[in-house]
């Protein structure tokens, strides 16, 4: 029995907050080789174990088939209410995938995974629903018979004369987690058959005459027995690592043909067996743009076919299929090639060598396996033929009798000039290759031939203006339609492969500048729109792009029209965009051309990141301007450049945040560090000082008190300036301090920093020049005394008692430059560099023991750098330093 637990709601929640997907159910298959060995009954009697066992059951679809026993089993078991599709007329009953999602048990009872869903659900097949209900994390038990399985369509076909139209893929089959085979005795089926225990006596007695025959039953149960064996070997040898590598690729050409399906089915086997890898080509020759819808159609099908077989589909472009096919084999290491063969139409003359004559003389080391397959009308090739056909135009028509008058004219003019006969039959050979060359199609060229011919018959050979000529002229007539007929060949192929080669570079520069622009685009927005402008040039298509939030949210969609301003309201619908979130969460395709949600307008493609889908693509669908397979593969492969493009732009955005939190990590270590080195000096002088007041204060004289006093209140300011600079180049860091810019005078803001300097500045010469009474700059008054407050007690600090100190500012164009000069030691040129980043402090001579946190010009620049200014620091000859920075100015308006 599967093991199931209850996922705890509150932690389920807290998954979907977080954007997490929950864990994938489980599936188990009841396989039988035919209707009636008791795989529903088995599934049941397992789903009322399962329920004993306190598993949340519930039935979603059940096909009785009017059963009892099997309705009896139904008893006691939650069912879904099935959902009613109205579909020409007829209400349908068909599974309820959106009920069961809302339900949301923990194991649901999906019957007949086969069946085809009707028009109007989600999915086109059911195993889709049952591969939505896994991703959401719902356990399915469901059943299926062998001539169910894809890759054993044609073998079951081949055993019972019976085609079954509803398939599944093989990997659905072997991607289960459990197969339970349900067997029975042939014999033990068809009495189960006569008593009416699976059929009603009149369906009964028609499938004992047709498919229910024991030498059928035998043969199909011999196939699902040896079809699960082969599952276990490849699971169990895939589990313990033992699974064999022979190194074989399979080749197979895709291709319109009815017959292709069968080659297909037959690869896909054939690379089980070998456990190898398995390609489908695609040739794409001139000849594919004349196909017909319905070979377009068969081709499709075809392509999605190989895809549910595992192939990995490859489009390659010539007008040899033989030759490409061989080329690819070779750089690609293909092993084997499986080709398909009809029978053909008798002919009076040998036949040139065909695809597979010339695969052996290109590539003699291959294996080539033919799949004959006599079920294919002859009558296919002609209407094929038929569909060739060319469309006549008239511009075409007047321009090829143009040419061809032209000849005739030069013709005339070489027989004035006494020229033979044979200069004039190059003259309309001639004009044959420049109507291949100026017109469309091969049709104008064949007629250019024969025309040429009869015009040079009539107006160039005895006697004149007559079709009758001497006997001797008909070899000349002959070799001349044919020279005529091959040239003209030769220039069609030629103008059809270079029209070939033009669309594949452009296809191949739009990738290449797709890759090279996204490399240097920038920002979410910027690669979502070189994405759809690479996109629109290769389809020539309208398109959305929904970008994906961070907390997992489609964001709205961003339109790109093919013609700028045209209307696309019609795609931006909420049932268009549900479409959109259904691909987004479930990391599929959707919509036009797919099996899900096939009726909308636009296909929809995720554009995937290493673990999570970060945009959504529509891509609009006209109906007769569907995209083949190799435009697909085009569009994938620029989603996907924009996938690794967002991705990196998605790594760099989380680098920044990482890199921003290791600077404020590395900026708390540093302050507790210093803290806790250089706040030590100043709090023990404090308390020792306090000490000796507390317990000698009676003793000590005045003089002494005060000098003890006086080190108290220094070290107590030193502390309080600290703080201020230490709160201050936090806010600053943060962005959380708000700047008041006024208009202020810098007289004004000199002088009240002047009058908050360090007690020391009472030891040195400091000065005030201003020119400019009236000098004003927009600034923050307070953060800018701070400024030269720090700077100043920096010089104070640093220079000799008795230096002198010069502050200073003037105008200089829409800035002022303020300056504190003086005429200490000077700061080395190794020391410049680092004098403004954080905890940087040089060494100091004056004897107080206190050397500071290093943050003073720090802030200074940060307050600086936030008005908008710069800071540097320059020599002042013949020594010392000069700190400058600048300000915005601001002009004295005469009414204030």
């Amino acid at each position: 029995m599967l093991e199931l637990t209850r996922p705890d709601p509150e932690a389920s929640l807290k998954n979907i907050q977080r954007g997490e997907s929950r864990p994938s159910g489980k599936l188990k298959i009841f396989f039988g080789y035919a209707a009636g060995v008791g795989k529903t009954y088995a599934m049941l009697e397992a789903a009322r174990r399962a329920k004993a066992a306190g598993v949340d059951v519930v039935a979603g679809c059940i096909e009785p088939h009017t059963r009892p026993e099997t309705m009896a089993l139904l008893e006691g078991l939650e069912q879904l209410s099935p959902k009613t599709i109205s579909y020409k007329g007829i209400l349908l009953r068909e599974f309820d995938l959106d009920g069961a999602l809302a339900r949301n048990p923990q194991l649901i009872l999906v019957d007949e995974l086969a069946h085809t869903n009707a028009h109007g659900c989600r999915h086109t097949k059911r195993y889709q629903d049952v591969q939505e209900l896994l991703r959401s994390g719902i356990s399915v038990y469901t059943t299926v018979n062998v001539q169910h399985l894809e890759s054993l369509n044609d073998v079951v076909a081949a055993v019972t004369g019976v085609t079954v139209a509803e398939r599944i893929p093989d990997s659905v089959f072997d991607s289960a987690d459990q197969v339970e085979v349900m067997d029975l005795e042939p014999a033990d089926l068809l009495e189960r058959l006569q008593s009416g225990k699976i059929y009603r006596e009149a369906q009964a007695a028609q499938a004992m005459s047709h498919f229910f025959i024991e030498k059928n039953l035998a043969a199909l149960r011999e196939i699902a027995l040896r079809r699960t064996a082969d599952r276990l070997e490849r699971s169990t040898g895939v589990r313990d690592g033992i699974k064999a590598k022979t190194g074989e690729h399979i080749l197979i050409c895709l291709s319109g043909a009815p017959s292709n399906a069968k080659v297909i089915r037959t690869a896909a086997r054939m690379a089980e067996a070998f456990h190898g890898a398995f390609t489908a080509l695609f040739v794409e020759t001139p000849r594919f743009s004349s196909q017909t819808e319905e070979d377009r159609s068969r081709l499709r099908a075809n392509l999605r076919l190989a895809e549910e077989l595992g192939a990995r589909i490859t489009t390659v472009y010539g007008d040899d299929p033989a030759l490409q096919i061989a080329e690819y084999a070779r750089v690609s290491g293909i092993s084997k090639i499986v080709l398909g063969r009809s029978p053909g139409r008798r002919r009076l003359l040998p036949p040139s060598k065909n695809l597979m004559d010339r695969l052996n003389e290109l590539a003699p080391e291959l294996d080539i396996y033919i799949i004959p397959d006599q079920s294919v009308p002859i009558a296919r090739r002609k209407r094929r033929n038929r569909s060739v056909q060319e469309r006549f135009s008239w511009a075409d028509s007047l321009r090829m009798l143009g040419i061809l008058a032209a000849c005739t004219a030069v013709g005339y003019l070489f027989r004035g000039l006494g020229f033979k006969a044979d200069n004039i039959i190059m003259v309309y050979i001639l004009g044959v290759l420049g109507v291949s060359m100026s017109t469309t199609g091969h049709s104008y060229s064949l007629i250019s031939s024969a025309f040429s011919v009869l015009i040079f018959n009539f107006f160039f050979t005895f006697p004149y203006f007559s079709l009758v000529s001497e006997p001797s002229y008909l070899a000349t007539f002959g070799i001349m339609f044919i020279v005529a007929l091959l040239g003209s060949s030769l220039t069609t192929r030629i103008k059809r492969q270079a029209i070939q080669s033009a669309n594949k570079a452009y296809r191949t520069e739009v990738l290449l500048e797709t890759s090279r622009k996204l490399q240097t685009a920038e920002g979410t927005e910027e690669i979502l729109s070189v994405t759809a402008t690479q996109l629109g040039k290769l389809l020539e298509r309208d398109l959305l792009i929904y970008p994906v939030w961070e907390d997992g949210r489609l964001a709205e969609a961003l339109c790109f029209p093919t013609v700028s301003g045209a209307d696309m309201s019609g795609y931006l619908t909420s049932a268009e965009r549900a479409a959109a979130e259904w691909v987004q969460k479930n990391n599929k395709h959707a919509g036009a051309t797919t099996s899900t949600l096939p009726s909308f307008q636009c296909l929809y493609m995720a554009v995937r990141g290493a673990e999570r889908v970060l945009a959504v693509a529509g891509i609009v669908i006209v109906p007769d301007r569907r995209p083949d397979s190799f435009e697909k593969n085009l569009m994938v492969a620029i989603l996907d450049e924009c996938g690794l493009a967002l991705e990196k732009e998605r790594m760099v955005r989380v680098k920044q945040k990482v890199e921003e939190a290791a600077q404020q990590e590395t900026l708390r270590a540093n302050l507790l560090r210093a803290i806790s080195h250089d706040l030590r000096t100043p709090l023990t002088s404090i308390s020792g000082n306090a000490g000796i007041l507390m317990e000698n204060g009676a003793v000590l004289d005045g003089e002494k008190r005060r000098d003890l006093y006086t080190s108290i209140y220094d070290d107590a300011m030193w502390l309080i300036n600290l703080v201020e600079n230490l709160l201050s180049i936090t806010r600053m860091e943060n962005g959380s301090i708000k700047l008041n810019v006024q208009p202020e005078l810098l007289e004004e803001v000199f002088a009240e920093a002047l009058s908050h300097l360090d007690r020391h500045a009472e030891k040195h010469h400091i000065e005030m020049n201003l020119k400019d009474d009236l000098l004003m700059a927009d600034m923050d008054a307070r953060l800018i005394v701070q400024v030269v407050i720090n700077i100043i007690n920096n010089a104070v600090k640093y220079t000799p008692e008795g230096s002198h100190i010069l502050l200073s500012a003037e105008r200089q164009g829409q800035f002022v430059q303020v300056k504190i000069a003086d005429d200490g030691p000077g700061i080395p040129a190794e020391a410049r560099e680092k004098l403004f980043d954080m905890f940087y402090t040089a060494n100091n001579t004056r004897g107080d023991g206190r050397r500071g946190l290093g943050l003073g010009l720090s802030l200074c620049r940060s307050i600086v750098t936030a008005h908008g200014g710069t800071i540097s620091v320059l020599d002042n000859p013949p020594h010392g330093a000069v700190f400058c920075f600048t300000l915005h100015a601001s002009e004295v308006k005469p009414y204030e």
